[in-house]
């Protein structure tokens, strides 16, 4: 039985991935700030599918909450077959009203502890001559979007570069290209939602089964929604000038910054 380590499991895409991952057999070490959700989740997908459930608390946003799972991954006696780099935040607020604290913590969990956990967990799967790497990012990283867009670009580019350099090694990377999913995520960042549009919305369970899909199939970007991928086919054609203008007006309106 394979073991997949999931960062931000308590809620939204991480959570759809927990429950998809023990409903096929996967036993889970389940990451998060918040321990009493995480072991009622365990208990919950253990007592419904009969897998193991481990429970890891940790911020990523701190030093010492990253390696607490960076020292998980390279356990190579308790080996982690698959890891979703999913936890993740987003600021209200244009630039320059966003404190820069927060700006910073941003990079800490979108960027840093992304490059720490996958390189602690390829070294341990690229031994083994196996494994796979899911990195949540975001439609956003494919417009100019502030900080948030930033670091999901940085995601994106990141996974594409250690997939293409880790080929034939037996791991795969793929990062996770979602748009708006119905989750916690606007609620905790005190972002409405009233104004998007109900076609913009996507199911976190269908994303997941698309997600693990093209994971499968080996590709290193997932867009998993045929509308989202015709606007990010438009997005490629549109004049960069043009297209800051737009996303800065529509993401004050709709996104993170």
């Amino acid at each position: 039985m394979t073991t997949a380590l999931i960062t931000g499991s308590t809620s939204g895409i991480g959570a759809a991935f927990a429950r998809r991952l023990a409903g096929d057999g996967h036993n889970l070490v389940l990451v998060a700030r918040d321990t009493k959700r995480l072991r009622e989740q365990a208990t919950e997908l253990h007592d419904r599918h009969g897998i193991e459930a481990e429970v890891l608390t940790a911020d990523l946003a701190t030093d010492g909450g990253i390696e607490a799972v960076e020292k998980r991954l390279a356990d190579r006696r308790n080996a982690v077959d698959l890891l979703v780099n999913n936890a993740g935040f987003g600021n209200k607020g244009r630039y320059l009203e966003v404190s820069l604290a927060d700006e910073l913590t941003m990079l800490k969990v979108h960027c840093e502890a992304v490059l720490r956990l996958t390189s602690a967990a390829t070294e341990a799967m690229r031994e083994r001559g196996r494994g796979g790497v899911v990195n949540v990012a975001s439609v956003a990283a494919f417009v100019p979007r502030g900080t948030y867009g930033a670091s999901k670009a940085w995601v994106v580019q990141f996974t594409q570069g250690a997939a293409k350099d880790l080929a034939g090694s037996g791991v795969r990377l793929m990062a996770l290209c979602p748009g708006f999913v119905r989750t916690e995520f606007h609620e905790r960042a005190g972002m409405g939602t009233s104004n998007i549009p109900s076609w913009m919305w996507l199911d976190a369970d269908k994303l997941v089964t698309v997600a693990l899909g093209d994971l499968a199939r080996g590709k290193t970007v997932s867009i998993p929604d045929p509308r989202y991928k015709a606007l990010m086919g438009v997005v490629k054609v549109t004049p960069r000038a043009l297209l800051g203008g737009v996303t800065s007006r529509t993401g004050r309106k709709y996104g993170p910054q």
